[in-house]
């Protein structure tokens, strides 16, 4: 976009390292998907049947990237972690099939739905958006891509999350209710998918909040780690 054509400077676009290049990956939108782990949806009270995904969006300037420290948020007390696969696509469509959806992968990440649980729950039980509790800034931070071709499609194996050195999610990303072929399928019958769009797959159970001065350090097999600290 010529900034010289606008009538204020036009905002940068978010990018993410990727693994092996000094190229990055530019970031459009943000999708999550909610309620995606069984024992997850046993530890916030909600029904085990397999319904379709639950979709909601970050801001893409809600991005943080690892290694940062990043503010408790205003406005809440009880902030949680839910640490969650990235999926980096790099081929748009709509109405995807989910033999098809593999196709569409660049790569694979590290996540973080960080979230004001408090205000998600309040806003939930009056059927209120999400906004709020989910969409702030800083609420999004992610390690970098790792392109298929070097890591192939992680559909399995640890995810893992400590703060402060102590495990609080342990699990396997096997577990996901919806995996990731059907969560693109599923995403894609509401949304035209572009390059340049990530998904956050859901958590596993363990979610809880953190203070300042914690250090979360989430991993994820074949995917390294994602290392954040919250201050002040």
């Amino acid at each position: 976009m010529d900034a010289d054509a606008c009538v204020i400077t036009p905002p940068e676009r978010p990018v993410l390292p990727v693994v092996g290049t000094s190229q990055k990956f530019p970031v459009r939108r943000i999708y999550c998907v909610g309620r995606n782990y069984v024992a997850h949806v046993r530890e916030m009270g909600g029904d085990e049947a397999r319904d379709p995904p639950i979709f909601f969006q970050k801001p893409a300037d809600s991005i943080v990237l690892d290694g940062a420290s990043i503010p408790y948020p205003p406005m809440t007390s009880n902030y949680h972690y839910e640490l969650e696969l990235v999926v980096a696509i790099k081929k748009g469509g709509h109405d995807i099939s989910p033999e098809d959806a593999l196709d569409h992968i660049y790569g694979y990440g590290i996540g973080l739905d960080m979230t004001r649980r408090d205000l998600q729950m309040d806003l939930g039980k009056v059927g209120l958006p999400w906004e709020v509790g989910k969409a702030f800034d800083n609420s999004c931070p992610c390690g970098p891509i790792y392109p298929v071709e070097k890591v192939g499609h992680v559909l399995e194996g640890s995810i893992r999350l400590t703060v402060d050195g102590v495990a609080k999610q342990d699990s396997d990303l096997s577990l996901m209710i919806w995996k990731v072929p059907e969560i693109i399928a599923n995403l894609s019958k509401f949304f035209t998918l572009q390059p340049g769009d990530i998904i956050l797959t859901g958590t596993p159970a363990g979610v809880g909040p953190v203070v300042p001065g914690s250090e979360l350090v989430g991993s994820i097999d074949k995917l390294g780690t994602l290392r954040v600290q919250i201050s002040n």
